[in-house]
């Protein structure tokens, strides 16, 4: 995908999903600070343009709030943060990847999606564990795939949220459908 044309094809695209073996080896990747990240394909529900967010009193500062997407409320949250990156502002490129996580929808803010990668089951290392442990984002990385002369940090969705902010998005979803 071609910067120019980046943004235009983010605009609100939905994940064609032809079965398991179709996605078998399909990363989504997207930038993060200096890094590119990558999901499996199988996790990602959409891409949709950055929109408005309801902020959720007392959580934390990673998550931004909730979105509402067609009737269904997601929690949202912003990637760089939850990394222990520095914050950024967002943009017309900033997008948010609709994921499923524990049987439940959550939006990822990133700064911009990169392209859909195929990455064969031979080029995925496990993480370096050496002198890494003031890296916080090691623990949702369970493999960096190698493409061509890049490499990308490959993450596992279920860690990015812990049972607490589950809990806690849980709650403030329930009180958000009560109001309605």
């Amino acid at each position: 995908m071609d910067e120019a044309n980046g943004n235009k094809q983010t605009q609100e695209t939905q994940i064609d999903s032809n079965g398991p073996d179709a996605q078998k080896g399909m990363y989504m990747t997207f930038k993060s600070g200096n890094e590119y990240f990558g999901l499996k394909i199988q996790y990602v529900s959409e891409i949709i343009q950055f929109q408005a967010i309801t902020a959720i009193p007392e959580t934390e500062d990673y998550i931004k709030g909730l979105i509402n997407l067609r009737g269904k409320v997601i929690p949202v949250i912003d990637v760089r943060l939850r990394f222990k990156q520095q914050p950024f502002e967002y943009d017309d490129r900033t997008c948010i990847i609709v994921i499923s996580v524990k049987s439940m929808l959550v939006g990822l803010i990133v700064e911009k999606i990169a392209e859909v990668v195929d990455i064969n089951e031979e080029n995925i290392l496990p993480p370096p564990t050496i002198g890494r442990t003031d890296k916080v984002q090691n623990k949702y990385v369970y493999g960096i795939g190698k493409v061509g002369n890049s490499v990308k940090l490959l993450l596992d969705p279920d860690k990015l949220l812990n049972d607490d902010d589950l809990a806690a998005v849980e709650q403030a979803n329930d009180m958000t459908s009560e109001e309605e």
